[in-house]
């Protein structure tokens, strides 16, 4: 649905309707988030995790050039392992900084899904549901704003930064749950200003304000279906806020910036750190280019050097700032690639046995779940784990009951998640 549902040429063009299409266009969550910072949350004894950081690797990256490793064989190919500070575990050496802050984290090399195709397998792996046609499922990233209501943030609920072909939706829960695009962080937002004085502003405003006004006339429900003038009002509200300086690096020490890496995707997990603290409570960072059925090694060779520096900070940055308790760090993609190299030099996709990282928020560290067969002719992994049951975790341990039941506009009651919470990453 179109938030703006009324054709562009019943505005009078003095009332700044391109500024404020091109930012409420984007507004399409609500802004529910809670009413205090992560910080906040410690200090008034809230032991369980907030927030969710989800660093989206597009197009499927392999497991055998990232998290699961097997140089020497067959299938291994010409990536060498490392050890970690995880004792026994080896990763791809093209992630040194990772390999220095696994104890940090766990790692699942066991993930199985039935899709092998993008856009099914991104739908499947943000919703934790198959595509259905007669339902769209809410990301995951969505349904934690939507389940943990607060009321005095000013900025989106749900933020996507740095593109991505399918960035997480609201589903049945809504299009004000869509996740708030930002494509190239750590630049400032666009049109987040007016270009006129505070006079004229308020005259823009106060025109706007009767149109709408003449159009709720014997209109009550179209209107309020069209969320314009909601949208409207938290565009405004937005604009006004202290708060965009989350989606700012400026003011950020240039050792840091440097941490993280020059890239747009070394930026954009720096603001979701910002965003975080800011008190946001789902932030989706993608990482594109893994989709290498050509070149696979020289792929994942250049999406490491952007992958490594950035997540490992990340992981440092959130210890350092006491938020790392607070929020879960998810690394993962739609799927994984082949043990085969075809003759392209490449990997194809492969929804069995790929690999995911998650910690924080007081989730078990330092586990490994799963094994892959290093011969390659085994295609079911040891320990599988299904999307659903990581997602069960995911939510029980942000004090989200994932056997909840919503209701669907048609009807159809629906869990949050179809899964059981894994109990190799639930404290006891």
């Amino acid at each position: 649905m179109n938030l703006f549902s009324l054709p562009t040429d019943t505005w009078n063009s003095s009332l700044r309707r391109r500024e404020l299409l091109s930012l409420s266009a984007g507004l399409g969550l609500s802004f529910v988030l809670p009413g205090m910072s992560s910080r906040a949350a410690d200090k008034r004894g809230h032991e369980r995790a907030t927030s969710l950081i989800t660093l989206w690797m597009h197009g499927g990256p392999s497991q055998l050039e990232t998290w699961d490793p097997h140089p020497g064989t067959a299938i291994g190919g010409p990536t060498q392992a490392i050890d970690t500070t995880i004792p026994g575990t080896q990763i791809a050496a093209l992630l040194p900084l990772m390999a220095e802050q696994l104890q940090h984290v766990s790692v699942i090399r066991s993930l199985v899904s039935k899709e092998g195709d993008h856009e099914r397998g991104t739908y499947f792996v943000k919703t934790g549901y198959r595509p259905d046609p007669t339902v769209r499922h809410p990301a995951i990233g969505a349904l934690i704003p939507h389940e943990l209501k607060g009321s005095s943030l000013e900025i989106p609920a749900y933020v996507s930064l740095g593109g991505g072909q399918w960035p997480g939706r609201g589903g049945y829960l809504g299009d004000e749950y869509d996740a708030f695009r930002i494509f190239e962080p750590g630049q400032g937002l666009h049109n987040m200003r007016p270009r006129v004085g505070d006079r004229r502003q308020d005259n823009r405003i106060e025109g706007l304000s009767m149109l709408s006004n003449s159009f709720r006339k014997g209109r009550g429900q179209l209107a309020d279906r069209t969320m314009h003038q909601r949208t409207v009002e938290q565009a405004l509200t937005m604009m006004n806020s202290d708060q965009l300086k989350a989606f700012e690096i400026e003011d950020e020490p240039e050792p840091t910036r440097q941490r993280y890496g020059d890239t747009r995707f070394g930026r954009g997990c720096l603001v979701a750190r910002r965003l975080i603290e800011t008190g946001v409570r789902s932030v989706e960072v993608t990482l594109s280019g893994f989709d290498s059925h050509a070149n696979n090694f020289e792929a994942h060779q250049s999406r490491a050097a952007e992958l490594d520096p950035a997540f490992a900070a990340l992981i440092d940055d959130l210890r350092q700032r006491d938020l790392y308790d607070s929020t879960i760090v998810l690394c993962i993609g739609e799927f994984g690639r082949t043990p085969r190299i075809n003759p392209l030099d490449g990997r194809d996709h492969w929804p069995s046995g790929f690999s995911a990282v998650v910690g924080g928020g007081g989730l078990r560290s330092g586990v490994v779940i799963g094994e892959t067969d290093p011969t390659g002719e085994n295609k079911d992994p040891a320990d599988p784990v299904k999307i659903q049951d990581l997602y069960a975790t995911i939510l029980s341990q942000l004090s989200i009951d994932p056997d909840k039941e919503l209701m669907t506009p048609i009807g159809r009651p629906l869990y949050l998640c179809e899964g059981t919470p894994l109990p190799q990453l639930m404290q006891t």
